[in-house]
């Protein structure tokens, strides 16, 4: 039960981290979201978001911290 008890505090540490970033980052003008290469189709009745660019970009992001965390733990 130990185990399982610390695995719940650090995933909340991690929501409670990305919750802080998402919000510091929505108090920038930092486009996010509607970058070029973020697609919105609006049809009749439907709308459909598909953020291209934003998901590129953050994923380059969180590889370079993962990559430099894991460089720096060794």
């Amino acid at each position: 039960m130990a185990g399982l008890g610390k695995l719940l505090l650090v995933v909340g540490v991690f929501f409670v981290a990305g919750g802080l970033l998402l919000i510091l980052l929505g108090r920038t003008n930092l486009p996010l979201g509607r970058l070029p290469g973020d697609f919105l189709f609006r049809g009749k009745n439907t709308t459909f978001y598909f953020p291209l660019a934003t998901s590129l970009l953050l994923s380059i992001v969180l590889s370079l911290v993962v990559y430099f965390l894991g460089k720096f733990r060794h």
